[in-house]
């Protein structure tokens, strides 16, 4: 964790890291790119100086490769840093690598990026989750006390909860997103994984704040760090019970099982704290739309995004006798067919006719969703929640959209659709692989809802988890 960390060579920590990264990627493939002689600016005023990290490769590092994961980016060399990058570097944190994700971060099961499939530390027969795979097998093989991701649907929060890991996605624009290849604006977030949640507001302090180049970006002064005292005795925390409970499940298998029923004793456990927590009910028609919801705003804005992938500007350059073909052919061949299938909704779903049937209602149970969760939160103060089921097979891994089933994961679409600051932290083991325990809160709560996750994580005794390493 950062706090012991201070007192060694920093010299020899980031030297231990970078031979970890290069000695675990072979077979994980967490890492684009290893940096072998990585800048380091020195400040002594703060507790991230000489700390190595990593980054998704979807922030720009200016002279360092950034490519999105993607054939169309393969070659791509920033000339500037993102605000995240430029403020960590001036708090004397040193990048050692960009980590591998799906394709731009549209996909949700680390097997899309152009340099390969990123494999689970803890069982390299299944996957690490997405679209923040090689960041959270980063921290969770030790290589880094800290690594960078994006969260647009559950990106750092499920691939955390699979690698046994903390994931944290704060409220939207606390941490500012210049310089970050963009997914869905509206839903985009930058998040962070850490072995507790002490050192996920350690970070979060360095990084956050008014950015003028990121017009979303709020102003805080607040420490994050300073509110972890622990106490959250009378704190009120409620879960959803159609999602929570066994007999909501058709035929549920032993995993889904042994997940409800891991959930239900750590409840119990956090009770012990003095705190109260309560069953709510979910209209099962919004929890069934939550996935067709998301899977057409994102693709939406998306299409917008990525349209600026002509290869005109940057990036590879396509062929043809004009404008359009060299165009066409650079989408063609750099754009797996993941961001293809994802583009064609985006554009299908945008078109005049089809608005009012698709885009627009989507966005009206987005803001059935964001209201019910007010109403919530407006008599407790987080919402708990199995942050996922344990990681699925490399085989059964696919980002194919299909009919949406009951997922306990698909509660974290919440806390993008309504900006809301989330953390996923360790609670246990399902058949050996690693599972999290979810936590969302009030927009602009972090702090409040960091100190209820650092109770939590106390109490159920994970924190500093790594494959091999700590953990009780």
């Amino acid at each position: 964790m950062i706090d012991e960390l201070k007192n060694k060579n920093s010299e020899e920590l980031v030297s231990e890291s970078i031979k970890k990264a290069k000695e675990t990627n072979v077979e994980i493939n967490s890492f684009v790119t290893i940096i072998d002689n990585p800048e380091h600016v020195n400040n002594e005023e703060s507790p991230l100086n000489g700390i190595p990290y990593a980054a998704k490769d979807l922030f720009s590092t200016k002279d360092i490769l950034t490519t999105g994961s993607s054939n169309i980016l393969a070659n791509y060399v920033p000339f500037y840093d993102a605000t995240v990058i430029k403020r960590l570097k001036d708090a004397g944190a040193i990048l050692i690598g960009k980590t591998v994700c799906d394709e731009f971060g549209l996909g949700g099961t680390g097997t899309t990026g152009h340099t390969g499939v990123v494999k689970n530390p803890w069982n390299i027969t299944r996957g690490a989750g997405g679209s923040s795979s090689g960041s959270a097998t980063s921290v969770a093989l030790g290589i880094v006390p800290f690594s960078l991701g994006t969260d647009t649907g559950d990106s750092v929060r499920k691939p955390a909860s699979y690698c046994g890991v903390v994931g944290y996605k704060p409220t939207y624009g606390l941490i500012p997103r210049y310089g970050v290849l963009p997914f869905a604006s509206s839903l985009d977030h930058v998040g962070l994984f850490t072995t507790c949640v002490k050192d996920a507001a350690i970070v979060t302090d360095a990084i956050k704040g008014f950015d003028g180049k990121d017009m979303t970006s709020l102003k805080t002064v607040e420490s994050l760090a300073s509110g972890l005292e622990g106490n959250i005795s009378g704190k009120k925390l409620f879960y959803i019970k159609e999602l929570t409970n066994i007999e909501y499940y058709n035929n549920p298998s032993e995993e889904v099982i042994n997940t409800l029923s891991l959930f239900k004793e750590n409840i119990a456990k956090i009770k012990e704290l003095g705190v109260e927590v309560y069953e709510e009910s979910l209209d099962e028609k919004i929890i069934d739309a939550l996935g067709p919801a998301y899977t057409i705003i994102s693709c939406a804005e998306a299409t917008s995004n990525l349209s600026m992938y002509t290869g005109i500007n940057f990036g590879m350059r396509g062929v043809g006798n004009n404008i359009k073909d060299m165009i066409k052919d650079h989408r063609t061949k750099g754009f797996s067919s993941l961001i293809k299938r994802r583009l064609v909704i985006g554009s299908y779903v945008l078109e005049e006719k089809n608005q009012e049937r698709y885009y627009l209602n989507a966005c009206r149970v987005r803001q059935l969703v964001i209201d019910k969760m007010n109403e919530f939160l407006s008599k407790y103060d987080a919402l708990i929640m199995p942050a996922s089921f344990k990681a699925p097979l490399l085989d059964a891994a696919n980002d194919v959209i299909t009919e949406s089933k009951k997922d306990v994961a698909s509660t974290l679409l919440i806390g993008n659709f309504g900006g809301y600051p989330s953390i996923t932290i360790p609670c246990g083991f399902v058949d050996n692989m690693p599972v999290g325990i979810n936590l969302t809160g009030r927009v602009k709560g972090d702090k409040d809802l960091l100190n209820i996750a650092y109770g939590v994580e106390q109490k159920l005794g994970f924190a500093g988890q790594t494959v091999g390493g700590k953990h009780e």
